[in-house]
């Protein structure tokens, strides 16, 4: 009975059967397969539950590589290999700490954490006077005269009526990357940076800050506060303006370290050298343990390859899986494979990412020619039945980002993404706050438009 299910199942994925029919046929078994059988949410809790965080150049981000690498490998797959990557090592050391006095003697403590890469406080901290802007272009309306020894607090919210919350996480990020370095320039002591996320909470969200072409000795430290923190903070500013903020913290930037990508393939038969590529960031910051960001990722892109090597498909095109290292610090991994990319000349016909979290999935964003996409549009039909209705031209994700050159298709899945920001980069990102069916139809989704592209082209 075994033999006869699969022989009906690899059937039923007919590689020379392309009318409606049967390729609605074969994508309800491409969902049924996944949401009854699929590997994504156990491959998950593990690398959440028993790994954990996976900061660029620690010890998890080294277990998790192996991790990933022997779960690909027990599948058996045509090919697994590391790619080598050299990665920053920033080590957030002690949890930071930080209070607002009003007076002398009376404080009340506020939850903040470093932004990564951030160079550490004196031992002792800092504590001084505070200025409080809402854009960097408010520091030079300021001048150095009013900047000068005080402590810069960046507090510009996300936009709340921007229905897409990652337009409103763009509008608002710069002051947490650039706003040290900014800040420093006019002789400010630290920088506190609102919190990205639009809940008010008590939990700091951390993420990347650069310091530019700022010599070591002018850099100064940058955290991120709650959202809660920078209400009370700037009420507190307003009732009383010679009020000091007192920070601490003792974070550490080290050299590069060696790291790899994550690399697994199915070859295909037909055109081996056209390569359909699925994937993820491995890292992840070091406050939760990174399962929206991008845990959910990495597990879904795993589960394209198992369902097709598990039913024995044979794709015409090479079905590849790149877990990239140090998205969330560099991009460095994204570097070095589009750089190998570059140099072998091979040829993508689709590069797609996950990194919008484990939520209900809505569709894809698209970076590509309009004769692809309208071969793409031409698909949205076999995913009405799963409420795939969202398909638009207004870019891809991070990592394949930097395959535009050679790739015709970028493309990025969609998610739900009104409650990602409260997980993004904090301690909310955890296990717990996975949907193990919305996870999987995520899976699925991506599966679904792997199998198109290889099946029907994009000519």
């Amino acid at each position: 009975m075994r033999k006869l299910l699969l022989l009906l199942l690899c059937s039923s994925f007919s590689v020379h059967a392309q009318n409606d029919e049967v390729i609605n046929t074969q994508i309800k078994e491409i969902y049924r397969q996944v949401l009854t059988q699929g590997k994504s949410y156990d491959w998950l809790n593990h690398l959440t539950n028993q790994i954990g965080g996976r900061l660029s150049g620690s010890l998890n981000a080294e277990r998790a590589i192996k991790w990933a690498k022997d779960e690909l490998e027990a599948l058996q797959l045509d090919s697994v290999w590391l790619q080598t990557v050299m990665v920053p090592k920033w080590v957030r050391g002690t949890f930071e700490y930080a209070n607002i006095e009003s007076s002398p003697g009376n404080t009340i403590n506020v939850s903040i954490c470093a932004l990564g890469g951030s160079i550490a406080t004196p031992s002792a901290g800092i504590r001084a006077n505070v200025v409080e802007v809402k854009k960097i272009e408010d520091l030079a309306l300021l001048g150095k005269d009013k900047i000068e020894g005080k402590i810069v607090f960046f507090n510009r919210p996300m936009e709340a009526d921007l229905i897409n919350t990652f337009e409103a996480y763009s509008g608002a990020v710069d002051q947490r990357y650039i706003g040290a370095a900014e800040a420093a320039k006019f002789g400010a002591l630290a920088v506190i940076v609102r919190s990205l996320n639009l809940r008010l909470d008590d939990y700091p969200h951390t993420g990347v800050m650069s310091y530019g072409n700022l010599p070591i000795n002018k850099r100064i430290p940058a955290a991120a506060i709650s959202t809660n923190g920078a209400e009370l903070l700037s009420s507190m500013i307003a009732l009383n303006p010679k009020l000091r903020f007192f920070i601490k913290q003792n974070c550490k930037n080290y050299p590069e370290v060696r790291s790899y990508n994550v690399i697994a393939q199915i070859k295909g038969e037909l055109s081996p050298e056209k390569i359909i590529l699925v994937g993820a960031h491995l890292d992840s910051w070091d406050l939760g343990d990174g399962a929206h960001d991008d845990g959910a990722g990495v597990v879904q892109s795993m589960e394209v390859l198992r369902l097709m090597n598990s039913i024995n498909f044979r794709p015409k095109n090479t079905i590849r899986l790149v877990l990239f290292a140090n998205e969330e610090n560099g991009l460095n991994g994204a570097k070095v494979y589009s750089q190998t990319v570059k140099k072998n000349k091979e040829q993508h016909l689709l590069a797609l990412e996950s990194d919008t979290g484990g939520f209900s999935p809505l569709g894809f964003n698209f970076d590509t020619k309009e004769k692809y996409l309208n071969k793409i549009l031409s698909w949205k039909s076999y995913f009405s039945p799963y409420f795939i209705h969202f398909f638009g031209d207004n870019g891809s994700g991070a990592d394949v980002s930097l395959l535009k050159s050679n790739a015709k298709v970028l493309a990025g899945l969609k998610t739900d993404p009104h409650r990602y920001f409260i997980h993004h980069h904090s301690e909310m990102d955890t296990f717990d706050q996975i949907n193990k069916r919305e996870l999987e139809m995520g899976a699925a989704t991506m599966a679904a438009l792997v199998f198109l592209t290889d099946q029907l082209g994009l000519e």
